[in-house]
């Protein structure tokens, strides 16, 4: 196909008539079509349908070591969740707290913890620091960027490479500025974009001298076993190599079960230092006297092991995968060559980017809405909403089912057209 940018004005016009009356159609049909987020599908979440009966009234309700999961106590989290977790993580059980079901809870509150009370490090909290900085790779998670700006901490771009973010940038101003106290990370198949942090990235990360003593990497490991090919991509494990270095308090390492047992029902993990846990423990311990420890429990006889997880885990991939394809292959037959896209293809996760013409990613989104297909808002993936190319839109394919996702893909492909098609004319117009 020709390069769309190679097309006389003349020629757009009669594309842009063909593309309207096509776009007319399409909105005549009234679709109510939804990929704005990325929700497991129904039958994604019957998968772990077993877990509301691996417990039952007449079940002996006891962890591993006695304790009554009913009762109060074990803050930590029972001791084979920890154990389950550890295993998962590549941590020892003392070096893991099972909480709720939101680790976007557990990141809230350990921002929190560091603005009211600072770190173990014994600086001043940080909220009596002035100014303060987080770096935030992009494009990114949008609820990690909207703790921070909850928080009134200034957010600071960083470029995403195939390899990571842009560790050059990171060490500079980390070892810099000690008004820089964190960064967020999705260190593998990143949020959009699906990217695999390389080996190199996470020893780099490990090695970080900051300017902050209380500087902390917020490790949001969310999609460690959520694979999508027979080739996955592998990350080095962080903790590991911050011992090496004798960093291990710099990173807090966070995952749950939210996309592997049930999306509102599962169990959230944090990974950290002992020094950072008997800290944090210190200000958890008046917030609860314990998590749901039946919830835990449920878990724990249901996978049974970190493998048992990984191997539920292939199920979630039989029912993802052919959905990633079908955008995937979708945007390659009505896209490709035109020189007006492109999108990441991921190995894993919940998402890919496309990326459409600069200035024409909130015009695409507005398109597609218009014809019944909401999408993750344009700039959602920058901090404060802000995507400086609008050009980046997140694209989550897991939870429309397949006939609804391929009319989805038809009208964002459709939509991609006809934006890049009034910019080029605009273009030639001026």
């Amino acid at each position: 196909m020709a390069l769309m940018s190679s097309v006389s004005a003349g020629q757009l016009a009669e594309q842009k008539k063909e593309l309207d009356a096509q776009y007319r159609a399409v909105q005549a049909q009234g679709l109510k079509l939804d990929m704005s987020r990325g929700k497991p599908s129904a039958e994604q979440l019957d998968l772990s349908m077993g877990m509301m009966d691996c417990l039952t009234s007449k079940d002996l309700l006891q962890t591993a070591a006695g304790e009554d999961a009913r009762n109060y106590g074990l803050l930590e989290g029972i001791p084979e969740a920890r154990q389950l977790f550890a295993d998962l993580l590549g941590l020892k059980p003392s070096e893991i707290f099972v909480g709720g079901n939101s680790s976007l809870n557990l990141m809230y509150d350990t921002v929190a913890r560091a603005m009211q009370f600072g770190t173990c490090q014994g600086e001043a909290p940080w909220n009596r620091q002035g100014k303060l900085k987080f770096l935030c790779p992009v494009p990114g998670y949008d609820r990690h960027f909207a703790v921070t700006e909850t928080f009134g901490i200034e957010m600071i771009n960083i470029p995403m490479t195939e390899n990571g973010p842009d560790m050059d940038m990171v060490e500079k101003l980390v070892s810099s500025d000690p008004s820089v106290k964190g960064i967020w990370c999705v260190p593998k198949y990143s949020n959009p974009d699906g990217i695999t942090y390389s080996d190199e990235t996470v020893r780099r990360f490990a090695a970080l001298k900051p300017a902050a003593r209380d500087f902390r990497i917020f490790w949001d490991n969310a999609y460690c076993i959520h694979d999508l090919t027979d080739t996955p991509d592998t990350l080095l494990n962080i903790m590991d190599e911050c011992k090496k270095l004798g960093s291990e308090d710099m990173v807090y390492i966070f995952a749950s079960t939210s996309k592997i047992s049930f999306s509102g029902a599962g169990v959230a993990v944090m990974g950290m230092s002992e020094k950072n846990l008997a800290w944090a423990k210190k200000f958890l311990s008046m917030q609860t006297i314990g998590f749901d420890k039946i919830n835990q429990l449920r878990h724990v006889r249901f996978f049974g092991s970190a493998e048992g997880m990984k191997a539920h885990m292939a199920k979630h991939k039989a029912l993802i995968q052919p959905r990633f394809e079908l955008v995937l292959n979708m945007l390659e037959k009505e896209l490709g060559g035109l020189g007006i896209a492109s999108w990441t293809r991921p190995n894993g996760g919940y998402f890919f980017s496309l990326n459409v013409l600069p200035g024409c990613a909130k015009r695409v989104v507005s398109l597609c809405k218009e014809a019944g297909v909401t999408l993750t808002g344009a700039g959602a993936s920058f901090p404060y909403g802000v995507d400086p190319e609008d050009t980046n839109i997140r694209i989550a394919p897991t939870y429309p089912s397949m006939e609804d996702l391929e009319k989805a893909a038809e009208i964002l492909c459709l939509c991609v057209k006809l934006a890049a098609v009034e910019k080029l004319l605009q273009e030639q117009a001026a």
